[in-house]
């Protein structure tokens, strides 16, 4: 299997209401070597749900988007990124999408995909860094070892050493950061001793 590790910034919380804006991914190997990094931005159609509160976080106005092209023409580009790095699989089944509370990131691109009436071909299975860290923490936290209270992005990440470039979110950014935790994570896998 591979692992993409994505991530999305969005014009707000509802997708169908609120859309895609702009893409960021990394694609690994399953050895979690990198292969290549992915980052789109995206006009959207429904500029009425465009918010104030929703550029605060990822800081790009309408006007930063004014040369984006569409989300139609950004998912048939995105997959053929995607399918030129997966040498040898024709296809996206074994492609596990990875991130932080990334079921957000996917519904969003499952309803962008449906909405567009394009087949979505990837794997049923997902790898989310909110769940991983929670119970990772959990172990590590029995036996004796200090862990952050908040298991967002930035507490996790800043638990690893790593930190934000930007006060912003950008789509690639927060993924290459969360493909580093995932990679700690997976380093931390063969210290765990079951007694």
């Amino acid at each position: 299997m591979s692992f993409l590790v994505l991530d999305i910034e969005m014009t707000g919380p509802e997708p169908g209401w609120n859309e895609i804006i702009q893409i960021g991914a990394e694609f690994f190997d399953d050895n979690w070597r990198s292969l290549g990094t992915y980052l789109q931005n995206v006009y959207p159609e429904n500029e009425e749900a465009f918010s104030v509160k929703s550029e605060e976080v990822h800081g790009l106005s309408l006007d930063d988007l004014e040369d984006a092209p569409m989300i139609y023409d950004v998912i048939p580009e995105f997959e053929k990124w995607i399918k030129k790095l997966n040498v040898g699989k024709p296809s996206l089944a074994n492609v596990i999408i990875c991130g932080q509370s990334v079921i957000n990131d996917i519904n969003f691109l499952r309803y962008a995909y449906r909405n567009e009436k394009l087949k979505w071909g990837f794997s049923n299975k997902m790898l989310d860094l909110h769940t991983v860290s929670y119970l990772f923490f959990q172990i590590l936290e029995k036996n004796g070892k200090q862990v952050p209270r908040s298991l967002s992005l930035g507490s996790v990440a800043s638990y690893f050493g790593f930190e934000r470039e930007e006060e912003t979110h950008n789509a690639l950014e927060d993924a290459r950061l969360t493909a580093k935790c995932f990679k700690e994570f997976f380093k931390l896998i063969d210290q765990v001793k079951l007694v």
